[in-house]
């Protein structure tokens, strides 16, 4: 494997120049994932007339397959592809079924007292959503992992290096969730969806133009043995290829049939977790079993974070449809552009946490993680207070200022950063090194399994429209209410259990917090 990039390698803003080529392809590649992510549930609802609850299924079963699939995808690329393969392979498949997505076929209409869909339409956008699936699973895990490899472990620009690439994440999510968004719901779905698609393609075309400042750094591992014959002659590169095929074929029918999610999920959890508690019984040591215990609670923990967090895509979008007024100093929003809200507050407010901890941590006063873990969860929770109190006074259309919804916003992505940057690190502060690569593949199943969560809960608030659209305002904001209201207490209920451990938890920690 060829050695990182020199240190003095300054081309773009003091740092190697293949951090360039990482963050516009990252950035392109969340432009198209957030392109169509806020677009999706009203699509499914307002064109196809897809029941609240079926719409949910769609969106819950898509997403948490989404964020399942990089640790194949990971594992793959580190033991045979190469990160270059994994990414060029994966953005191929996005290219692909971000601009299947732009295939609407005709609109759903009522024919007496049943809807008319187009099937075959609905077929291409399945496939589209599972080649999607399948291309993230290949390039999410790998572009990160390619960051890191740009500098010398003691490189004092790592960190800052980052920084600049979680940058290139958020512009992507602000651009285009502000960009796609008015193009669908504005000028027709296809747009906005095509939109993402054209996006992601800049980003491939990014990725394959910048492989000289990568210096090999991408390629395959020493041992892949890619030309290797392994099935029916077939080399083993075009056998992973193959079965990525096969395996975007399971996922197109399991986006149909959405018990499959669920019970896929529910039996890897029961399986994940089952072998942890053996495992941290019969061969951990005292203070190994305690920081095991400390990280699965926390891990636990997030799945209740992140399905608050992701009712932004789900109820939280359906909300600004259907009962707010969406304009704003004189500007009138579409409902999916309030999801560019939390990229626009990671902007704003990254700097200002990463020196409220620095200097808390100078006089000794910087929460332990479980504190932070559970500041986080109840500001998710007192996001939702914001929309409960906003639904209790609306304006005289009924309708709920969309500034509550902003609010709202700010508080889920105060909370997002008071939890998300240190869990990942705690993944490796605490596990036991024999099995970091399983925590970090079960912190990534516990976000997959908050996104099907958050779907359930959505569902709570499943709403009958005619037509795609909402035929009582009041009795839809009191649905919304209800629902908001149990998640205002989940959040400040869970926070508060968090916070009341956080002393235990921390001493179970030995040391590591």
């Amino acid at each position: 494997m060829t050695t990182a990039i020199a240190a003095d390698d300054r081309g773009f803003f003091g740092h190697p120049r293949g951090l360039m080529i990482c963050f516009a392809t990252e950035m392109w590649e969340r432009f198209s994932f957030y392109g169509m992510k806020y677009l999706l549930l009203l699509y499914l609802t307002k064109y196809h007339l897809f029941t609240d609850a079926a719409g949910l299924e769609v969106l819950g079963g898509y997403a948490a397959l989404v964020y399942a699939m990089p640790v194949i995808g990971g594992l793959l690329a580190d033991r045979y592809l190469g990160m270059r393969k994994s990414v060029v392979f994966g953005g191929l498949l996005l290219v692909a079924g971000h601009l299947g997505m732009a295939v609407e076929g005709e609109q759903a209409r009522l024919v007496g007292d049943s809807i008319e869909r187009d099937e075959g339409a609905l077929q291409v956008f399945y496939l589209s959503l599972a080649l999607i699936v399948m291309g993230v699973g290949y390039l999410k895990p790998n572009i990160s992992t390619i960051v890191g490899q740009l500098y010398t472990k003691d490189d004092p620009r790592r960190d800052s290096g980052f920084t600049i690439f979680y940058m290139g994440i958020n512009l992507g999510s602000f651009t285009a969730t502000l960009l796609c968004g008015y193009l669908g719901e504005t000028y027709g779905w296809g747009y906005g969806f095509g939109a993402a698609g054209i996006g992601m393609l800049l980003g491939l075309a990014t990725f394959i133009y910048g492989q000289r400042y990568l210096r090999g750094l991408a390629e395959p591992p020493e041992g892949g043995q890619l030309d290797a014959p392994v099935f029916l002659g077939l080399k083993r590169e075009h056998t992973i290829y193959l079965a990525s095929f096969g395996g975007v074929a399971v996922i197109w029918q399991m986006l149909q049939f959405h018990a499959a999610v669920g019970l896929l999920l529910n039996s890897l959890s029961l399986i994940v977790l089952a072998g942890l508690i053996w495992f941290v019984t019969a061969r951990c040591n005292a203070v190994e079993r305690s920081r095991m215990i400390v990280l699965i609670v926390l891990t636990l923990s997030t799945v209740v974070f992140w399905a608050l967090f992701e009712q932004s895509a789900a109820s939280m979008t359906l909300f600004a449809d259907r009962v707010m007024d969406r304009e704003v100093m004189g500007i009138s929003f579409t409902a999916s552009q309030y999801g560019a809200l939390n990229a626009m507050f990671i902007f704003s407010l990254a700097p200002f946490f990463a020196w409220l901890w620095t200097s808390l941590g100078r006089r000794g006063l910087e929460p332990s993680t479980p504190v932070k873990f559970a500041l986080g969860i109840a500001q998710a929770g007192l996001g939702f207070g914001a929309l409960v109190y906003g639904a209790g006074h609306p304006n005289e259309a009924g309708l709920v200022s969309a500034y509550w919804m902003i609010l709202a916003y700010l508080l889920h992505t105060c909370g997002e950063l008071c939890l998300s940057p240190v869990g990942l690190s705690a993944v490796t502060k605490l596990a036991v090194p024999s099995v970091v690569g399983v925590m970090m593949g079960s912190w990534f199943l516990a976000t997959a399994y908050s996104e099907f969560v958050a779907a359930q809960l959505a569902k709570l608030a499943a709403i009958e429209t005619s037509a795609g659209s909402v035929t009582d305002t009041a009795a839809a904001l009191a649905s919304y209410t209800e629902l908001f209201s149990f998640l205002l207490w989940l959040g400040l209920g869970v926070g508060l259990l968090m916070l009341l451990l956080s002393p235990l938890l921390r001493r179970m920690m030995h040391g590591t917090h």
